[in-house]
């Protein structure tokens, strides 16, 4: 078997257990740099029957699909799609599959985290602190406090739990509450008007792309603290700019941004009631692994067929 993994940098699949396993079973053609276009991708996959699909950076649309006739697989490892044409890989034969779940304990503890440094002021008080200061009482209690999570999937529900066991009020809206008959769900206008801290954990879909922006920050309150560790494109990028800017809500917690990597020039870097981190909250060695192999054991499913 021909598999083609196009776009494993940062390196993390060659440093992996699972790459000897999968070396030793198909051919490889590997490459430790992203594509610099879709025709480097495109010539990258060459007559691969499967993609290890690494960087949601590389997008498969219907020409990459229409010039790899013989690729009939893409093992996305990560939840996300929303870099791939779904109904483009439908209609030329080629099967989908990612890795659900696997990373959602490590997400929603990165979460957490970001919520106490902005909660806490710690990225601030450490800097102030290695600089011979010494400042006082800047920091918010979250216990007692309401915390809004959009997005009930396998983060959402993990972020829910740790909220939860600070001793947050926790409100929890979902695309989809026929999927969990007798939870009690609130309303989207509740969750923003009401929210100490509101957290994301939403697929980038057309539905969801910009559903948080100006209108959404003028309902919340100006203590509200805002955390996205899902994809970046969900929430207004200017219009969260503005709010931070002039104090309309208090403060963020960021690891995805509408343009990755995060460009010098960037308002956001300016700004001091924002922590950010680059797109990392799925990336520990424990959840890694497990992604990966993952990742890897969808392409044998898939060559063993049903």
């Amino acid at each position: 078997m021909h598999v083609s993994i196009p776009d494993d940098y940062p390196v993390v699949l060659a440093t992996s257990a699972v790459f000897s396993a999968l070396a030793g079973r198909a051919t490889l053609a590997y490459f430790d740099s992203l594509p610099s276009s879709e025709d480097a991708l495109i010539e990258r996959i060459g007559d691969a029957d499967a993609v290890l699909n690494i960087r949601a950076s590389s997008s498969f649309r219907a020409r990459v699909f229409d010039a790899c006739p013989r690729l009939r697989l893409l093992s996305i490892w990560g939840t996300g799609t929303d870099h791939v044409d779904l109904e483009a890989a439908t209609l030329a034969g080629v099967t989908v599959t990612n890795t659900p779940g696997v990373s959602a304990r490590s997400i929603a503890e990165h979460a957490l985290a970001l919520l106490f440094a902005v909660a806490r002021r710690i990225p601030e008080l450490d800097l102030a602190t290695h600089g011979g200061k010494w400042p006082r009482g800047s920091g918010v209690q979250l216990y007692g406090k309401t915390c809004g999570v959009i997005g009930y999937g396998a983060v959402g529900r993990r972020f829910s739990e740790l909220a939860t066991g600070i001793g947050m009020n926790v409100k929890v809206w979902t695309l989809h509450p026929d999927r969990y008959p007798g939870m009690d769900f609130a309303d989207l206008h509740e969750i923003y008007e009401t929210s100490d801290v509101l957290s994301v954990h939403l697929r980038l879909s057309a539905e969801t792309a910009g559903m948080i922006g100006a209108a959404q920050f003028g309902r919340m309150k100006e203590s509200t603290i805002l955390i996205n560790t899902a994809r970046g494109a969900i929430v207004d990028e200017a219009a969260l700019v503005a709010a931070l800017a002039a104090g309309r809500i208090a403060g963020a917690g960021l690891d995805v941004f509408a343009h990755e990597p995060i460009q010098a020039g960037n308002p956001l870097l300016t700004l001091g009631n924002v922590t950010l981190t680059p797109h990392c909250a799925g990336i520990t060695p424990e959840a890694l692994e497990a992604g990966l192999r993952m990742a890897v054991e969808n392409i044998w499913d898939w060559e063993e067929g049903p």
